[in-house]
């Protein structure tokens, strides 16, 4: 990675003011799953142990510039106290004077969490006067929050022109290596798996991918607008209609790269948020029933995949196979998950894209059997689509790096 580390900093006696996600879910007023907390903890002990001075702070949930006490971030302190085995201090501020003198009093070795950034709308404003008060309280800045650095927002872009020295922590160093390896210098064969719902978000990554992939394969909602593409029926199944001649030129242009399903689940009737599905059945691709809908990937499907997957050194996975919510219908996703941790104990390297994708292998038990599984999915996204994410172009640049 071209950019500053926080191994590169000198941290003692020093206000490292890091921007982290814990972006994390609530309930009852406490966490419900403290993933992304964890994620941060060994660039937070790092800092600690090197006697810096730290000021942390994230976004919660969207409450677009208001104070909603539900998205505190307040309940974070009590878990971040058990991992850390020290006591934090918080405050119920991100800015202003009371926060001034909360960070006056700390000490090497201090962590202090401030409050929510989202209650100030000048957060996601990249609001430059918003972006100088939170620099006004360190020396140095740190990114650990990869989830966010897709955002140009003030504490991710704005505050980083007030520092020297900005530096990326282990959690963001990480998922830019593993990101960067796979589409810059990856491991040939190179597979990518792309699923969801909607054609629309992944067009600008089948168009970065082609040139580099030797395999994308296709799953989910977005197959059937290529099945549509292709003149097949597709009954009632998901279809952005106005994306089929995108389609049709992707089909064109990828030829013999691009692999579709050969086989669906389908049924007569589906109700996603009531999870009701009615009779389920497997079909051939060009058999989908008039008024059914696909819903999942069939066995021919999974079994076509598997030996392409099974022949791939780097692979890349962004979106589920199906409806993988509804246990009748996540047969396929699944069975990716494991392939993937199959495929990586023989050596390969898979980074799995964040946001579903994340879910699906958390759900099949298999996150700790993967190489790497990113904890931002749009930043991820845009990262593959090869765009410039704000809070790494940010960062410094490390001059020694070749």
């Amino acid at each position: 990675m071209k950019k500053m580390t926080v191994e590169d900093m000198d941290l003692t006696g020093k206000r490292v003011l890091m921007r982290v996600d814990f972006n994390v879910p609530l309930e009852g007023g406490k966490v419900a799953n403290d993933k992304r907390i964890r994620a941060a903890i060994p660039t937070i002990k790092y800092i600690v142990e090197k006697g810096g001075k730290l000021i942390l702070m994230s976004h919660l949930g969207r409450p677009k510039g208001v104070r909603v006490a539900e998205m505190s971030l307040k309940p974070c302190v009590s878990v971040l106290e058990q991992l850390l085995g020290q006591p934090i201090g918080f405050i119920d501020d991100c800015i202003g004077e009371k926060v001034t003198a909360a960070v006056e009093k700390l000490q090497g070795g201090d962590v202090l969490l401030l409050e929510n950034l989202r209650y100030y709308k000048q957060e996601t404003d990249n609001d430059p006067d918003f972006a100088r008060q939170l620099a006004r309280l360190g020396d140095l800045y740190v990114n650990d929050a990869f989830g966010t650095a897709h955002r140009a927002h003030a504490s991710t872009k704005g505050v980083a022109h007030f520092f020297d020295l900005c530096a990326a922590g282990f959690l963001m160093t990480k998922e830019l290596d593993y990101l960067g390896r796979a589409m810059e210098n990856p491991e040939k064969p190179l597979v990518a798996i792309l699923g969801g719902a909607k054609i629309s978000g992944k067009i600008d990554v089948i168009t970065n991918l082609l040139p580099k992939v030797d395999r994308v394969i296709i799953g989910g909602g977005m197959s059937y607008t290529f099945f549509k593409a292709q003149g097949l029926e597709i009954g009632n199944s998901l279809l952005e209609a106005d994306r089929v001649d995108v389609a049709r030129q992707i089909l064109a242009t990828g030829g013999d790269k691009i692999v579709l399903p050969l086989d669906c689940m389908v049924s007569d009737a589906f109700d996603f948020k009531a999870r009701k599905i009615g009779e389920l059945k497997q079909v051939n691709a060009d058999a989908i029933p008039a008024g059914w809908t696909a819903l999942d990937i069939g066995s021919k499907s999974i079994e076509a995949f598997a030996a392409i997957l099974k022949g791939a050194k780097t692979v890349i996975w962004n979106g589920p196979m199906g409806v993988f919510e509804i246990e009748q219908t996540a047969r396929g996703t699944d069975a990716i998950a494991n392939i993937l941790a199959e495929i990586t104990a023989a050596g390969a390297i898979t980074v799995i894209g964040g946001g579903d994708s994340a879910a699906a292998v958390n759900k099949a038990g298999v996150a700790d059997r993967v190489s790497h599984v990113s904890t931002g999915g749009g930043a991820s996204l845009e990262f593959i689509e090869g765009k410039t994410l704000p809070g790494v172009a940010a960062l410094t640049d490390n001059l020694n790096v070749a």
